[in-house]
């Protein structure tokens, strides 16, 4: 099977990967945030797709999640690893941290798909542990094996944008007990889970969101130099996480929708069934 890299701000390519083919990917739900590149790094298969296509062209609010979800798992991939820049709420989640958070808490009010399930069928899958846990494991040993500091575990608050948040919610989120802000892991952990598809967020903090205020003035300059170094640690973390990529993982990830799908297998409309097939096929007959 074949591991797919999302790659978030700044993130565009991956220097070092062979065997280089860029492709086209149709989905029921439209196209894909940009060409998923196909490519080899220390003999595994690996798919990269830039979530904002290459340049930035899509802010979080535009991105289509599903067809992003829908062609990595057309592609055959089944393990996702989600590199995101995003903002810190705690003082000791610093500037160029990674964090592998466990848990999500959506603030975009149902602005995005965020399901393949409607139109004549309904799944209701477990998302209580809304990340795989031998695949953090796995993230978060490749961030400590070079000496980068890292924090397993922590809630991503996942809000619309694109604008940042007032000082009020900042502050807010704080007290709710968030960890890190950001503005686009939670479709596509949801998602991935819907599509049977281990995921994990590798999680860059770029800045303190704007609760924190010192003598040092944070400014725009200085996010995007950290975003910068940021994005060359994400690379060096993830050529490690390839090269020692665990050969099998015992989870559940991959059977989330054995008993989530509720609706009569004669009632699904035959173009429902006919689209969702990658997912349902080996539940829906």
């Amino acid at each position: 099977m074949r591991i797919g890299i999302i790659g978030g701000s700044g993130l565009y390519k991956i220097e070092g990967l062979k065997k280089i083919k860029e492709l086209t990917v149709a989905t029921p739900f439209g196209k894909p945030s940009d060409k998923l590149i196909l490519s080899e790094l220390d003999g595994r298969e690996v798919v990269f797709l830039p979530r904002h296509g290459v340049g930035h062209c899509i802010s979080p609010s535009e991105l289509n999640y599903r067809a992003n979800i829908f062609a990595m798992k057309k592609l055959g991939v089944d393990s996702i690893i989600s590199v995101s820049a995003c903002g810190s709420l705690r003082e000791d989640f610093k500037p160029l941290d990674f964090v592998i958070p466990d848990q999500f808490v959506d603030r975009t009010n149902q602005a995005r798909a965020m399901t393949f399930f409607e139109k004549g069928i309904v799944a209701h899958i477990s998302f209580a542990d809304p990340v795989c846990p031998h695949l953090s494991q796995a993230v978060y040993q490749a961030v400590k094996d070079l000496n980068l500091n890292a924090h397993l575990g922590g809630t991503y608050l996942n809000m619309e944008g694109p604008a940042f948040s007032t000082r009020a919610e900042s502050e807010l989120y704080r007290k709710w007990g968030m960890d890190i802000i950001g503005m686009t892991n939670m479709a596509e952990a949801k998602l991935a889970r819907e599509a049977e598809i281990c995921y994990v967020t590798l999680a860059a903090v770029t800045d303190y969101d704007c609760w924190y205020q010192s003598e040092e003035s944070v400014t725009v300059d200085m996010i995007i130099q950290n975003l910068l170094k940021n994005v060359d640690n994400s690379k060096k973390i993830v050529k490690k996480l390839i090269k020692d990529f665990p050969q099998s993982k015992k989870c559940s990830c991959q059977n989330a929708l054995a008993n989530a799908i509720i609706t009569d297998r004669k009632l699904i409309p035959a173009k429902v069934k006919k689209d969702l097939k990658l997912i349902i096929g080996k539940y829906v007959q």
